[in-house]
């Protein structure tokens, strides 16, 4: 064994350092992923397209560690091309691009509406593709053969089991996220980036609000899940800073379902 290995946990998970973005960042799984990076030394960009939810989780977080607020609608181009300008201007590289803005839509077969598909696919598969295209050469700054550049796509359970619900375009996209991770990370591996997706079940979100605020249904969902519970911020956080430590540095084109054992049932 090489005398530069160091098997240590501390050193293994060890993302201190690093420049982070995390789209979608002001609330549910992208603040707990934000939180995450931030609590453990990573100076982390945040945008939302709200301005103000934006602001003040870069706020909170500030007090932990570094976090920066950049307000950007990532559904637009002009929205996309206005935050690469605005991160450009304070950093000339990237080592974790979380791509986690999302929308969803539900209607049933018959009903569902055209704009319903657009606006998912667009916001849920179009942007992170385009904004990771835009951030390729911060993205190569900093990538190495030991220490990759790390892109975590965001994609759902419902990507792989069929939901129970109405949200059609929803599920598509995020299976479509999962497979255009794989197709990136196929294209980025000589780069030395790599390209993982997670493949998150039921988490606090405001996506989620609607069935768990109500005590009956969050008891319905946490029976749905192998493991009786939903899943709590150091779940997903912890996936995210293990794909952008030296322990997930040799991992890439992986689905990663963070789930509680719903994907075991598909």
């Amino acid at each position: 064994m090489s005398e530069t290995n160091n098997l240590d946990l501390a050193s293994l998970f060890d993302v201190a350092g690093k420049v982070a973005i995390v789209t979608g960042g002001s609330r549910g799984i992208g603040e707990m992923i934000a939180e995450g990076l931030v609590t453990n030394g990573v100076r982390t960009y945040i945008t939302a397209r709200k301005g103000a939810a934006c602001d003040a989780t870069a706020a909170r977080l500030s007090e932990i560690g570094e976090c920066v607020s950049i307000p950007a609608d990532m559904s637009t181009a002009d929205g996309i091309a206005a935050f690469v300008s605005a991160f450009r201007e304070r950093e000339d590289g990237l080592d974790i691009l979380v791509n986690n803005a999302g929308a969803a839509w539900g209607a049933p077969i018959g009903e569902f509406p055209e704009e319903g598909f657009d606006k998912v696919m667009n916001i849920n598969v179009k942007a992170p593709f385009m904004l990771t295209q835009e951030l390729l050469p911060e993205l190569k700054a900093r990538a190495t053969h030991e220490d990759p550049a790390r892109v975590v796509m965001i994609g759902s359970i419902d990507g792989i089991k069929v939901p129970f619900g109405d949200n059609l375009s929803y599920s598509a996209s995020k299976a479509g996220v999962q497979m255009l991770a794989r197709h990136m990370a196929h294209r980025l591996v000589k780069e030395h980036i790599t390209v993982n997706s997670i493949a998150p079940g039921p988490f606090e979100s405001k996506m989620m609000s609607y069935m768990l605020d109500d005590p009956d249904t969050r008891t319905m969902v946490e029976n749905s899940v192998p493991r009786r519970r939903i899943g709590s911020p150091e779940d997903v956080a912890g996936t995210v800073v293990f794909l952008s430590s030296r322990a997930g540095a040799f991992l890439t084109g992986a689905i990663i379902p963070v789930d509680g054992g719903i994907a075991s049932l598909a």
